[in-house]
């Protein structure tokens, strides 16, 4: 395990609108107001998009990623973080759980989920934090680096 500290600075009260596009609105939230790091909780609506539902193979490097197609509008649900990458850029890593009717699915979000009318984030920033996202070559992907 690897770790380091932080502390909670600012909170923002943000309201994504109908067509917004998830993570790109975020981060460049988080890039106008100068926000390094944060948690993320995000409820609302969305109508397209793809979510990252597992690899495609456990034992497989770099790893493949399953993508999940959202078909119609969905009720959405996530957490995640926000941390600068290699660049210094804001980059959000989020799970959610979207669904509709008896239809559940539960993954990463990729960029190009649409927003549907509202979806509401709260984001805590997270102040004196040495953390960043590293890409990791035998991963294929970046990598939180506390």
């Amino acid at each position: 395990m690897k770790f380091s500290q932080a502390k909670v600075g600012r909170v923002f009260v943000v309201k994504l609108e109908d067509g917004d596009n998830l993570p790109d609105v975020i981060e460049e939230f988080a890039s106008t107001h100068k926000l390094k790091a944060g948690v993320c909780i995000m409820v609302g609506g969305i109508s397209k998009g793809k979510l990252v539902c597992g690899p495609e193979s456990p034992d497989t490097f770099p790893v493949v990623p399953m993508l999940q197609e959202i078909k119609g509008v969905n009720e959405i649900l996530g957490v995640g973080t926000i941390f600068p990458d290699e660049n210094n850029s804001p980059k959000l890593h989020m799970h959610a759980a979207i669904g509709r009717k008896k239809n559940t699915l539960v993954g990463c979000i990729r960029p190009g989920i649409s927003v549907w009318k509202i979806v509401e984030f709260i984001i805590l920033e997270l102040i004196d934090s040495e953390a960043s996202r590293k890409k990791n070559k035998k991963a294929g992907f970046s990598i939180l680096e506390p």
